[in-house]
């Protein structure tokens, strides 16, 4: 599943050390910082840069348009050096992708997006494709595009749940604390997410023969 779910855009070509130019552009002020302001910059830059690509892919995977994930990853670069001062965990990694996702989920609510609540499509994608075996579905692995459609089908709960496990490799733990959700309910959602990728892998696979 992990190796599934790292599958990028086909035609993602963005150069992430450019948007890291771009995110530094933006926290700097247009005059010339002081000594404090500098030596904040710095710690903020050796503490957050490294995981500009996890809030870059979890935006992207989240709203499914790169231009408003680049806009959310610099918004949400913006949040996190205003609140850097108050930062004192040592999990810098997961508290920015917290900051991610809440700047991502607010711009899904302010376009009105359906997936927020969309449910999967139970009777297209589960009814019917029982013949199609495990071995099948991983036989198509390595698709990107199927992996990307899938994913697209999923509601944004789903959608996020299986990137911060499988591609950023977050803890349960981790995961509940972001979410703000139990660990078990962490555990049954990522259950539910990874069947429903798998329902909608069946359903595709069935109809190529």
């Amino acid at each position: 599943m992990a190796a599934q779910l790292r599958a990028e855009y086909a035609d993602e070509s963005e150069d992430l050390e450019s948007s890291s130019n771009i995110v530094k552009f933006a926290v700097v002020k247009k005059t010339e910082p002081d000594h404090a302001q500098r030596a904040g910059l710095a710690s903020f830059e050796e503490a957050m840069l490294p995981h500009l690509d996890a809030a870059h892919n979890l935006a992207r995977w989240l709203l499914r348009n790169e231009q408003d994930a680049q806009d959310v990853v610099q918004e949400a670069y913006l949040r996190a050096f205003k609140s850097f001062s108050g930062f004192h965990g040592s999990n810098g990694r997961a508290w920015l992708l917290t900051i991610v996702r809440n700047t991502s989920y607010t711009l899904l609510k302010k376009n009105r997006a359906v997936d927020l609540t969309t449910t999967f499509d139970e009777e297209s994608h589960a009814v019917g494709h029982e013949s199609v075996t495990p071995a099948r579905i991983l036989e198509h692995a390595e698709d990107a595009e199927l992996i990307k459609n899938a994913m697209d089908e999923l509601p944004a709960e789903f959608r996020e749940i299986l990137i911060l496990r499988h591609q950023e490799s977050l803890s349960y733990n981790e995961i509940g604390e972001m979410l703000k959700i139990p660990i078990g309910t962490v555990m049954s959602r990522l259950a539910r997410a990874r069947g429903k990728l798998k329902e909608y892998l069946a359903a595709r696979i069935s109809q190529e023969k």
